[in-house]
């Protein structure tokens, strides 16, 4: 994969941190784009409130300033970057928003930038709570028509 472009999904957990440096040693590529997914706040709450079931006041932002969520997510990108350039990778950050689900995001932003590679982590649950709860990984891999490097959490 000389030359090609990889996309590493980073969400600031251990097992994102354990993709990074995965990918830096496994992979060699000539760029990389380090992607987190955000949701903005008022989806954020939008869905809480569906969830929870009970009719909750409409979220609204204190003012025209950047969505809080937004923020965190170029602190955990700028974070993720930062590993990836240690890893020994060329590296560029970019926030995905999300507008239905992470995976969609990741799926979406890899076929926009035409990567070779998805690089993510995983929760590795296994069993029965496996089969309830899906990780994003396991969708990005059923879902994207790339090779995806799934890196599982360390012991």
């Amino acid at each position: 994969m000389p030359g090609g472009l990889m996309l590493i999904a980073y969400d600031g957990s251990d097992n994102s941190k354990r993709a990074v440096e995965y990918a830096g040693r496994f992979l060699a590529s000539n760029r990389a784009v380090v992607v987190t997914a955000w949701e903005p706040m008022v989806r954020q709450a939008a869905r809480m409130s569906g969830l929870s079931g009970v009719m909750q006041p409409e979220w609204v932002p204190e003012d025209d300033g950047e969505d809080v969520a937004f923020t965190d997510a170029k602190v955990t990108n700028s974070e993720g970057l930062e590993l990836a350039l240690a890893a020994g990778i060329d590296a560029e950050g970019r926030c995905a928003e999300c507008t239905t689900t992470i995976w969609t995001a990741l799926v979406e932003t890899a076929d926009d930038l035409d990567v070779d590679v998805i690089v993510t982590g995983t929760r590795g649950t296994t069993g029965l709570r496996s089969l309830l709860q899906s990780s994003v990984a396991d969708h990005v891999l059923r879902h994207s028509h790339r090779p995806v490097l799934i890196v599982p959490p360390g012991k």
